[in-house]
């Protein structure tokens, strides 16, 4: 298991994990991928034998990025890490590989809080128990789509 930061070279494969994990998370296009890589910090790979095994994607406060979601958790805390995405290829899930992107994201961000949002229409079970085991807590439940999604806006406090 290897942990490092995501270079462009990755983009085409990070796109079909993306897309295999949908609905789950937000469909995006390679472009938005590319802004990713820019504004992400970090935006993480974790490998296992030098084969992609997921991903992470994590945003600072004040970047301009169209989503509800984050504009949720920048209108209410004033500081924080917002782990936008997190996808583990379903090869490698249940062998704790979403576990150690969070355990690098925790030792080595310099923010108090970590947010992230978990699906609850559609419902995603296997995602808020594995947030929830991480010590994240919901603050808060937000409704988006014009009602067809429904996410629990999670906080966990270092």
């Amino acid at each position: 298991m290897n942990i490092r930061l995501a270079t462009k070279e990755d983009l085409p494969a990070v796109l079909e994990l993306n897309a295999a994990a949908l609905p789950h998370v937000s469909d995006v296009t390679l472009s938005d991928m590319r802004r990713f890589l820019k504004q992400a910090d970090p935006f993480l790979i974790i490998e296992s034998k030098e084969e992609i095994a997921g991903f992470m994607i994590v945003l600072q406060k004040g970047l301009e990025y169209d989503s509800l979601n984050y504009a949720f958790f920048c209108n209410n805390y004033s500081d924080f890490d917002y782990v936008d995405r997190i996808v583990i290829s379903e090869k490698f899930r249940g062998q704790k590989f979403g576990t150690a992107l969070y355990d690098h994201l925790f030792s080595t961000s310099e923010k108090k809080i970590i947010t992230c949002e978990v699906n609850i229409k559609p419902p995603n079970p296997d995602s808020f128990a594995f947030h929830n085991m991480l010590g994240f807590n919901q603050v808060a439940e937000q409704v988006t789509g014009n009602g067809t999604k429904s996410v629990a806006m999670m906080v966990r406090e270092k």
